[in-house]
C-alpha cells in the first residue's frame, strides 16, 4: 500500500468515525436522560446518571400515567403500524404486478400517477386530505377523522408510492414463463400471484416493511391531524408529547419514553437487517 493510499484509509477511517460520533450522540443523550431525574437533566443533560436505576422508575410513572394513557398508546400503535403495513405492502405488491404484466399506455400513465406521490410534499397536501376526510363525512356519514380506518388508509396513500415503485422494478426481472407454466397447470390469477409471485419478492418485501414501519411508528404529524388532541385512539408520538406542556416539560419522562418507543423499532431493524441489505442489493441490480 502507497503513502497516499494509507492516508486516504486513515482519512476515511476518521470521517466514518466522526458520522459514527455525530449519529449515536443524540440517542447517547436519550439513553443517559433517561435514567436522570428532571432537576439532574436540566442541570447536566451531558453527565452520566448518579443512578441507573431511575430508568426503571420512570418507565412504571410513565406506563402507569393516568392523564397520558402510554399503554395505550402502544396498542393504538401497534394496531396502525401492523395493518398499514399489511394493506401497502399486499395491495402495492399487487399493483405493482398488474402495471409490469399490463403493457398500455394506461398502465404506464398509473404507474408515473403513483410515482407522482413521490414528488408532492405531504405539507402541501395535508390540510387538503383533513378537509376531503370532513366532506367524506358530511357527505356520506363516514367517519374519517378520529379513527382507526381514517389513519390506516392515510398511511396507506402516503406509502404505496415508494412501495409501487420498489416492488415494480423487483417485478420486472422475474420471468414471465413461471407465469405461463402456472397458467397452463389451471392456477387462476390469484394463485399465481400469492403462490409464485409473492415468494419471490420474499427479500424486498422485508425491506418496505422495515422502512414503512420507521416511518408509521415515529410519525407524529399526519396522526395528529387525522386523530387530533384528546383522542381515545393516539400513537406513542402523541403520547410523548403529552408531557411536555406549556410551562413545564418533563423532560426525565421525555426522554424515558422516547427510548421505550426506539427500542422496538431498533430491535426490529437489528434481526432484519441482513434482508433489509439483500432487498437493497437484489432491488438495484434488478
Amino acid at each position: 500500500m502507497t503513502t497516499r493510499k494509507k492516508y486516504v484509509t486513515v482519512a476515511l477511517t476518521l470521517l466514518t468515525l466522526v458520522l459514527f460520533i455525530a449519529t449515536m450522540f443524540p440517542f447517547f443523550i436519550v439513553v443517559i436522560n433517561s435514567a436522570k431525574s428532571s432537576f439532574e437533566i436540566v442541570t447536566d443533560p451531558i453527565s452520566l446518571p448518579q443512578n441507573w436505576s431511575q430508568m426503571f422508575k420512570n418507565m412504571s410513572d410513565i406506563w402507569n400515567s393516568p392523564s397520558v394513557r402510554y399503554s395505550s398508546s402502544v396498542v393504538s400503535s401497534v394496531i396502525i403500524t401492523t395493518l398499514s403495513l399489511a394493506a401497502i405492502s399486499i395491495f402495492s405488491a399487487m399493483a405493482a404486478w398488474v402495471l409490469v404484466r399490463t403493457k398500455s399506455k394506461l398502465s404506464t400513465f398509473l404507474f408515473l400517477f403513483f410515482l407522482s406521490g413521490l414528488i408532492i410534499p405531504f405539507q402541501v397536501v395535508m390540510f387538503p386530505l383533513v378537509s376531503l376526510f370532513r366532506n367524506i363525512n358530511e357527505i356520506f356519514d363516514i367517519k374519517m377523522l378520529r379513527t382507526y380506518h381514517g389513519m390506516i388508509l392515510a398511511y396507506i396513500g402516503f406509502g404505496a408510492p415508494l412501495a409501487v415503485f420498489m416492488f415494480h422494478g423487483f417485478i420486472k426481472s422475474i420471468p414471465k414463463e413461471l407465469e405461463e407454466a402456472a397458467t397452463i397447470d389451471g392456477c387462476s390469477k390469484p394463485q399465481i400471484f400469492f403462490k409464485i409471485i409473492m415468494p419471490i419478492l420474499k427479500p424486498i418485501f422485508v425491506t418496505i416493511v422495515i422502512l414503512n414501519a420507521i416511518w408509521i411508528w415515529n410519525d407524529f404529524l399526519l396522526p395528529q391531524l387525522i386523530l387530533g388532541v384528546g383522542n381515545d385512539i393516539q400513537t406513542i408520538p402523541l403520547a410523548i408529547a403529552n408531557f411536555a406542556g406549556s410551562f413545564v416539560k418533563k423532560w426525565d419522562l421525555i426522554m424515558t419514553a422516547v427510548l421505550m418507543a426506539a427500542i422496538p423499532i431498533i430491535i426490529g431493524f437489528l434481526l432484519l437487517q441482513k434482508h433489509i441489505i439483500k432487498g437493497m442489493v437484489a432491488g438495484s441490480i434488478k
